[in-house]
């Protein structure tokens, strides 16, 4: 496992505080608060202590506050029920005694069932395709001294975008958006890891899908964006180390806020896992 790697591990790697209770350490990446899909590995990494033999198949979260990457974070985790089949968690995430995050998590014993799925679509493989990273470096000296580290740095998941948006020439386009993503190095056989680590990744490039077809990005001045809320559903079993297809599109932006959709396939275009998120698209 490559280092960058294994600090991404350790962090989803909790602390138990108490019964039910677990701490968590954050990481500045560059962001003004904690990243979203951080709080959201560690939810799901905190519900699935508390699970036996079954594996989680849908959470959904709230984002209430926004988080300081300075400060560790308590997780709260209710035992709602443990049935013949599922087993459901509540999740409460706290800083500074306040709450950030809340979210419901439900698990299933392995079962076998009816089978369908959408045709992964159309999409160059990662091979031909530059990484973020790469794209930063490319982008580095036309932007402030402060903001290079953040597009430079090493990064535990590798994000091969499929047609980047300039963030310092944003246009126009569908609101569509593609990405392969895959882990730095070999990882373990644990399902849940595998699971925590696409719950983080997943909050990364998906609210910028809705600014799309307006001509923005993240480094457009007077915006406000933020993440709302965010919802998974796995539907198969996945490794984080091997190439996952992310495509994702905005039905719809109304009333200050965009909605984004996702799937995520392998490479045999089978389909894993899918996402939605509502997030705050205000023009300030």
């Amino acid at each position: 496992m490559l280092e960058v790697t294994k600090k991404l591990v350790e962090l989803l790697d909790l602390s138990p505080i108490g019964d039910d209770h677990f701490q968590g350490d954050s990481e500045d990446l560059g962001f003004p608060n904690v990243f979203g899909g951080q709080v959201l590995g560690q939810a799901l990494m905190a519900a699935s202590r508390t699970v036996e033999g079954r594996l989680c198949h849908s959470l959904h979260a709230y984002f209430l506050r926004p988080g300081n990457h300075s400060m560790p974070i308590d997780y709260e985790v209710q035992r709602v029920r443990d049935g013949g089949s599922f087993s459901v968690r509540r999740v409460i995430a706290r800083q500074d005694g306040k709450e950030i995050l809340t979210g419901s998590m439900s698990f299933q014993v392995a079962e076998e069932g009816f089978e369908h799925q959408l045709t992964m679509p159309e999409a160059p493989g990662p091979e031909s395709l530059r990484s973020e990273q790469e794209w930063g470096q490319i982008l580095a000296p036309q932007v402030p001294e402060r903001l290079r580290e953040t597009l430079t740095r090493d990064r535990p998941i590798e994000i091969r975008p499929v047609n980047p948006v300039n963030p310092l020439k944003p246009e126009k386009r569908p609101p569509h958006k593609q990405s392969w993503f895959r882990a730095q190095g070999p990882l373990p056989d644990d399902p849940v890891l595998h699971r925590c680590l696409l719950t983080y990744a997943s909050d990364f490039q998906f609210l910028g899908t809705s600014l799309n077809p307006h001509g923005l990005t993240f480094m457009s001045k007077g915006l406000q964006v933020a993440s709302l809320d965010h919802a998974i559903w796995f539907h198969r079993d996945f490794r984080m180390d091997e190439w996952l297809l992310y495509d994702k599109d905005s039905p719809s932006a109304s009333a200050g806020r965009g909605f984004n959709r996702g799937n995520f396939f392998n490479e045999s275009g089978v389909l894993v896992a899918s996402t939605t998120q509502e997030a705050l698209i205000r023009q300030r």
